[in-house]
């Protein structure tokens, strides 16, 4: 099912990219989507012992999603969750192994965090937006009911220097789920900003990137009100 809003998406994309995106790159970079199969093996052999539930919300996405997946089910509750990350992932990859990691499970709801490892990786903002928009057509062609959440990139320490370039994909994403009604911008950046916007200090553990027990408290507030309004009614109608 191609979508309506296709067309000013990628005008917005394209001046956007002209506008902010100063930060030069060289080519886009190489990366191999095929890497993962040893994860999406382990996933199957996960849903094999212990078989996920259709209508569920498959979470999937970067470290910040992996390192999150055990903690993910009761930051969540009552919501039933699968949680499908894996680490050092960019949006290529989900678009790659959607049927595997995302697909398969007919879940009503799915929620993506990407482009924090692309805009480290020089990947452009609009290579990363229309990888999003070709994931939202495919579940939109599959799965005509469900609704996907898009997390915005969180700020870092350590990427501090390539902030400017997430705020752009940011403001890609806020767009598409404004042209989108089954698409929701969930925003994961703002609750770390202080208040002169710069990222806090206390929320990461030694390597500056990765979310320590407070960060991911404030992660799974975020990601749960985003959720809650129209999931929990959802949730009821699984479980009868």
């Amino acid at each position: 099912m191609n979508s309506p809003c296709r067309k000013p998406v990628t005008r917005f994309i394209a001046l956007l990219t002209l506008a902010l995106f100063t930060v030069a790159v060289g080519a886009q970079p190489e990366i191999d989507p095929t890497r993962w199969e040893n994860d999406m093996q382990a996933f199957q052999r996960q849903d094999e012992l212990d078989p996920p539930p259709q209508g569920a919300i498959v979470l999937t996405g970067s470290s910040s999603i992996a390192r999150w997946n055990d903690q993910a089910a009761a930051a969540l509750s009552p919501l039933t969750v699968i949680p499908r990350g894996f680490g050092g992932s960019v949006m290529g990859d989900v678009l790659f192994h959607l049927d595997r990691a995302v697909l398969k499970y007919q879940p009503r709801a799915i929620l993506i965090y990407e482009g924090d490892n692309d805009t480290a990786y020089g990947v452009p903002a609009e290579t990363i937006l229309e990888q999003l928009q070709q994931i939202i057509s495919r579940v939109h062609e599959e799965l005509p009911q469900s609704r996907i959440y898009v997390l915005s990139v969180k700020p870092s320490i350590l990427r501090k220097n390539i902030w400017q370039n997430a705020q752009l994909v940011n403001a890609g994403y806020r767009m598409i789920a404004a042209n989108d009604p089954l698409v929701h911008y969930v925003d994961v950046a703002n609750p770390f900003l202080q208040q002169d916007g710069t990222v806090m200090d206390d929320i990461f553990v030694a390597d500056d990137l990765h979310l320590n027990t407070m960060g991911n408290l404030i992660w799974g507030a975020s990601i749960r009100a985003a959720l809650m309004p129209l999931e929990a009614r959802h949730e009821a109608a699984l479980k009868d």
